[in-house]
């Protein structure tokens, strides 16, 4: 009954008869290293090629704008890490969103904050903003303006002309 259990060819009861070397497995992880290394290099020669390319395909800066930066992908020692700071003094117009949904919520206070606030629109001609809720209130109270209506003696402006009234 042994013998059946044993027996090499039955493939439920088959195994590795050998090991493998250790020094294969050895030149197998320093070939590895050696191609991940050379992959580096390789890919690092291209990204600085097509950089170069970049660069030199690039139209000239307009000579309105004063200042221009060289490279706008990466922060100027003087600012450190401070994105936002380099970004309200130094970076050229116009300017992507950094926090949509933070801006989007300023600006919808500032106009919450017009409607319903007093101020001034133009304060040399005398023009101010009031709320809303008061601008309705003085609505009811003293109604809409009126124009005064024409004498008969004035010609009505918008009477269609005596050619047009066969048509």
């Amino acid at each position: 009954m042994s013998d059946d259990v044993h027996n090499p060819k039955l493939p439920q009861c088959d195994y590795e008869h050998r090991d493998i070397r250790s020094a294969d497995v050895i030149y197998f992880l320093i070939g590895l290293a050696i191609a991940v290394v050379l992959v580096h290099f390789i890919a690092k020669g291209i990204f600085r090629y097509l950089d170069q390319r970049y660069e030199t395909e690039q139209p000239p800066v307009s000579p309105l704008v004063s200042a221009a930066p060289s490279d706008t992908r990466r922060i100027p020692p003087q600012f450190g890490n401070n994105y936002t700071k380099y970004l309200q003094q130094d970076f050229p117009a116009p300017q992507l969103e950094i926090n949509e949904r933070t801006e989007l919520n300023g600006i919808r206070l500032r106009e919450e904050d017009t409607l319903s606030t007093y101020g001034w629109v133009d304060q040399k001609s005398g023009a101010v903003r009031i709320p809303i809720d008061r601008a309705m209130d003085l609505l009811v109270e003293r109604g809409l303006p009126v124009r005064s209506q024409p004498d008969e003696a004035t010609p009505n402006v918008k009477a269609r002309p005596e050619t047009m009234k066969g048509k």
